[in-house]
């Protein structure tokens, strides 16, 4: 089945509530969109949301690649040759991941369309449903409480709060964000790279008997040797986000001592599900936890991540709430979310459907 058309462009999606994390404040979003025909009529979508600050890739230049070199790449090519056009694109495109999961996505889902099955029947469905976190970012006392209160009167059961600028601020605000929504809701913490070895310390003691689950890439990139030399206790409840980008960094994590005890895994970051799948294997074999994480994205992709995610084995946390804020999306479907837990539709490939807008 060959693929016989292809189609990148760019959206502005733009955010209903802005954020602040350690080192930017988010107000708008623009993701890149790939669709892929097939000659029986069958259309695979993908969706990239590319983060400058984190991989360096910026989406103009994505977006000129895809559209230069895409079709010489891929198009007229066989489906069922897929894994060789994984590789294809994965070394053409390894400076520009956010491009490459754009692509990555679409053919995932053409392809499971193709063989008449959702996408995680074909990577090995492992979980059902899982509850997913929340994001509040750094913000005044009272707004945190007051979101807190939010999330919680709508049922979500696990709250992820973005910290990172001021330990003595952070603790307060994790305190009274508990007095908040009672000992039921679970509480993680992002600091986005914004502690070093003592704030961590400092933040983890005084939080430990508030019930925090975890603290999401504590130090900055590059100090995992700093993090070895923490109690295992410690280095069990950091989870590495900034510091893995790809299966290497995932296998040289690995080593023992673990510097972190759970990986966090976004599309985006490594490149789409074929490079994500590979990361959560080398989790498993080495017995760290996963989270599958996401940036401001189209439904198209977390639906992605969500397959990806309830495919292993490893995972046992996922923060897919890149979708809730947007304003408008391109697509509906894709997941139900009810309660705060997240589960697949039963439909074939990804499982979204395109809404009726004018095409760019």
């Amino acid at each position: 089945m060959k693929i016989k058309s292809l189609r990148s462009w760019k959206e502005d999606l733009d955010l209903t509530r802005p954020y602040t994390i350690a080192y930017q404040t988010i107000s708008a979003v623009e993701n890149l969109f790939v669709e892929v025909e097939l000659e029986n009529g069958i259309i695979g979508i993908g969706a990239g949301s590319p983060a400058k600050m984190i991989t360096g890739e910026d989406l103009d230049n994505s977006f000129q690649e895809l559209q230069q070199s895409l079709p010489k790449l891929i198009q007229g090519q066989d489906i069922r040759h897929f894994y060789m056009l994984m590789h294809r694109l994965s070394d053409h495109f390894a400076k520009a991941p956010a491009a490459l999961a754009a692509v990555d996505i679409a053919l995932h889902d053409a392809f499971t369309q193709m063989l008449g099955v959702p996408l995680v029947s074909f990577l090995g469905k492992a979980h059902d449903k899982l509850p997913t976190s929340i994001t509040i970012g750094i913000k005044s006392l009272q707004e945190s409480i007051e979101e807190a209160k939010e999330y919680r009167d709508r049922g979500f059961r696990v709250i992820k709060l973005k910290t990172g600028n001021q330990v003595d601020k952070d603790i307060e605000i994790f305190r009274e964000i508990r007095a908040t929504v009672g000992p039921e809701i679970k509480i993680r913490v992002d600091a986005n790279q914004g502690y070093d070895i003592i704030k961590l310390n400092q933040f983890v003691e005084a939080t430990r008997s508030l019930g925090l689950e975890f603290i999401e890439q504590p130090l900055p990139v590059g100090k995992k040797e700093q993090l070895r030399t923490l109690p295992d206790a410690l280095r069990s409840i950091c989870c590495a986000d900034e510091d893995l980008h790809s299966p290497m960094q995932a296998a040289q994590l690995s080593a023992r001592p673990h510097a972190y005890g759970i990986y966090n895994i976004k599309l985006m970051k490594c490149g789409g599900i074929h490079k994500a799948i590979q990361i959560a294997n080398i989790a498993h074999e080495n017995k760290i936890e996963l989270m599958w994480g996401c940036m401001d994205e189209s439904i198209v992709s977390i639906a992605a991540a969500l397959h990806a995610a309830f495919a292993s084995p490893a995972t046992r946390y996922i923060d897919l709430d890149g979708s809730l804020d947007l304003a408008k999306d391109l697509v509906e479907g894709g997941f139900i979310l009810e309660d705060g837990f997240m589960q697949l539709t039963p439909n074939t490939g990804l499982g979204v459907q395109r809404l009726h807008q004018q095409k760019k």
